[in-house]
């Protein structure tokens, strides 16, 4: 098969038992699920000092919180997915690591921008903007390699 310079299917995939091992993906996930638990932490202790169990009971502290914390989940999971399919299509490893750290950093950036009262609404917009850029580069990344592994083949 011809590849096109720069481009690896698989084959620097790590091979364990057989099987390809991805390597990039697990360290920003990981680390991504350890931002989660610190803005799911931080929820609930302000539902405790707020006594509130349900909903944002009117405090805009506990709203602002709650937010972040959505729409990490709104949009870390898919980035991942993304990030997970590039690599187990042999995307360069720094074109990897620059969307993993991309993601991260927009998520926290985003994050604090959001927490803050009043809001940085700068930092707010710059996070999601790179959100944005590691789905979009991801989503393209994708179907790019869709579309030359489906040519190469023929």
């Amino acid at each position: 098969m011809i590849r096109p310079r720069g481009w690896t299917v698989a084959s620097r995939l790590a091979v364990s038992r057989g099987r390809a091992v991805i390597t990039v993906t697990p360290i920003y996930a990981g680390l991504l699920a350890l931002l989660f638990v610190v803005l799911s932490i931080r929820v609930i202790g302000t539902r405790r000092s707020a006594g509130v169990a349900l909903g944002d009971g009117g405090d805009r502290m506990l709203l602002r919180r709650q937010r972040v914390h959505a729409n990490f989940t709104e949009y870390v999971p898919l980035a991942l997915v993304l990030l997970v399919i590039a690599e187990l299509q042999g995307a360069p490893l720094l074109l990897l690591h620059g969307l993993g750290v991309a993601l991260l950093t927009g998520r926290l950036v985003h994050a604090y921008g959001v927490s803050q009262d009043p809001e940085r609404m700068a930092l707010r917009v710059t996070g999601m903007a790179i959100t944005f850029t590691v789905l979009i580069a991801s989503a393209v990344f994708n179907l790019g390699g869709v579309a030359l592994m489906a040519a190469l083949s023929r």
